[in-house]
């Protein structure tokens, strides 16, 4: 049978959080951070882990190329973020590069994760679309080699078709009106130069 003091200790409620920081903390950092939380009354806490570095860093979206550092933490008195980050400046640290999350939500995020990326992972590769006929490998075949070698730009497609009823006769422009080649000055009879000394003859 157990007794009081077991029953106690299972009924005491704990907080769990999951502590993030952006890159690896120098030196001793955490560990000088650890036993800030001592006021929270902690009931255990987790060995720091580091991720990989990625090209965006999951919960620091304004940074690039850069690793987490994380580690799991259970207090008896609750906490909030803005504490958490007020103690990591007061050893240095960039406020924003510190955040502070429930270990439910964490780990919600990732079954929601796992669960979509499972539903997604055979979603090209197992399709109910019919096999492509006759048509459609012709036009795959057509536009596989990129957009600026498709026939129609190559003028490969004419469009010189026949019209039912024959064809319309060219419409006529202003280059088709007869154009007179004579000056109309020409026509003017001008009368006789008059006799000068320069020239006597007009």
């Amino acid at each position: 049978m157990k007794n009081f003091a077991h029953y106690l200790a299972e009924s005491e409620r704990t907080y769990n959080y999951r502590i993030k920081m952006l890159g690896k903390p120098p030196g001793d950092l955490i560990s000088q951070l650890k036993k800030k939380l001592d006021q929270f009354d902690p009931v255990k806490m987790s060995d720091p882990k580091t991720t990989p570095i990625q090209i965006i860093p999951t919960d620091f979206p304004n940074n690039k190329n850069d690793s987490v550092t994380m580690f799991d933490v259970s207090f008896r008195y609750p906490a909030i973020e803005p504490q958490i980050k007020q103690l990591a400046q007061l050893l240095g640290l960039d406020p924003n590069h510190v955040i502070m999350q429930t270990t439910p939500y964490v780990d919600g995020l990732v079954d929601e994760y796992e669960r979509v990326d499972a539903e997604n992972k055979d979603l090209l590769g197992d399709t109910d679309y019919p096999a492509p006929d006759a048509e459609q490998k012709a036009l795959k075949k057509d536009y596989a080699t990129g957009p600026y070698d498709h026939a129609v730009l190559k003028n490969a497609y004419r469009s010189d078709f026949t019209v039912a009823g024959g064809k319309t006769p060219p419409a006529k422009t202003t280059n088709d009106i007869p154009m007179g080649n004579k000056s109309p000055m020409s026509k003017i009879n001008r009368p006789p130069k008059p006799a000068t000394g320069a020239n006597p003859r007009g």
